[in-house]
């Protein structure tokens, strides 16, 4: 039911503005899956913690000759490579990277833990 809600928010809200001469486009995000991010301590995470916001874009990028992991998944931030997808969770999203599909990332949670396994989460979803 929250989908049909935010799409009839969307298209609301897209017809309101266009009757006021504004042109929008509704855009309807949908969640592929949210993830800890994995490698915190072995990438460049710690460096930027004072600067990450949630909210904040990310950038994915395959690493398919990874030694470690045939369907590795680069999680970066403004060029600064925080850590990777969990192995556990990278395998459909590596699927979908080698074909071209235009999946985007965003931090959903910052919680400064003492785990850094736990510091940071992020969604993936498709537009």
């Amino acid at each position: 039911m929250r989908l049909a809600n935010s799409w009839f928010a969307a298209t609301f809200f897209a017809a309101a503005a266009c009757a006021q001469g504004e042109e929008r486009t509704p855009s309807l995000r949908l969640l592929v899956q949210e993830s800890p991010l994995a490698g915190y301590r072995y990438a460049e995470a710690a460096d930027v913690w004072p600067l990450l916001r949630v909210g904040d874009e990310l950038e994915l990028s395959r690493e398919p000759d990874n030694p470690h992991d045939p369907n590795a998944v680069r999680v970066h931030w403004h060029g600064w490579k925080l850590g990777y997808v969990p192995r556990r969770d990278n395998a459909a999203l590596a699927w979908g990277l080698d074909r071209g599909e235009p999946l985007r990332a965003r931090i959903s949670r910052l919680e400064p833990h003492p785990n850094p396994a736990r510091r940071v989460r992020f969604e993936v979803y498709a537009e």
